[in-house]
């Protein structure tokens, strides 16, 4: 793949990520990252926490997205049985410069979660590192940080942001 990306295509993989998300497709979803590839949301009062040094609220490798998005599917998952209704907004996509087959790009978000007559809306911005490669890009390491001080009215999260 050409070391361009353009913001149509980072904003079209966006895209496609938050509909996979949406309709449950957990698997399809955990298929987009590399085999090194990681899933971090960090404590909303450490947005910008060090992995190493700071409880995440979600820090999977490639291994624990598979594994979460099974568990998610299966329905003995109690936090999501039955599902959540998603819908997420994109915007704001900025696309950095291209080093070799690596681009970074960042975007904010808005999940709307319903379930069980409640709403809850998780605002936040992500990073993402991608890998450019034949096949279109891969995610090497998504980082969703939620712009809320406190997990409540939602409480937890159990979807994926």
């Amino acid at each position: 793949m050409n070391a361009s990306f353009t913001r149509t295509q980072a904003e079209d993989f966006l895209y496609r990520e938050a509909r996979l998300l949406d309709d449950w497709r957990l698997t399809e979803w955990a298929a987009l990252f590399t085999e090194d590839g990681e899933y971090l949301v960090p404590p909303t009062d450490q947005p910008d926490g060090d992995p190493a040094t700071t409880l995440f609220l979600i820090y999977d490798d490639r291994h624990r997205l598979d594994e979460r998005a099974k568990r998610l599917l299966n329905r003995e998952a109690h936090a999501e049985h039955p599902r959540s209704r998603t819908r997420r907004l994109i915007g704001n996509v900025i696309v950095g410069e291209a080093q070799g087959d690596l681009v970074q790009v960042s975007c904010n978000f808005v999940v709307y979660r319903s379930r069980f007559e409640k709403s809850d809306v998780y605002p936040g911005h992500s990073t993402y590192d991608l890998v450019l490669g034949d096949g279109g890009a891969r995610i090497r390491r998504k980082t969703a940080v939620l712009d809320i001080d406190t997990l409540r009215p939602q409480g937890k999260v159990s979807i994926i942001l």
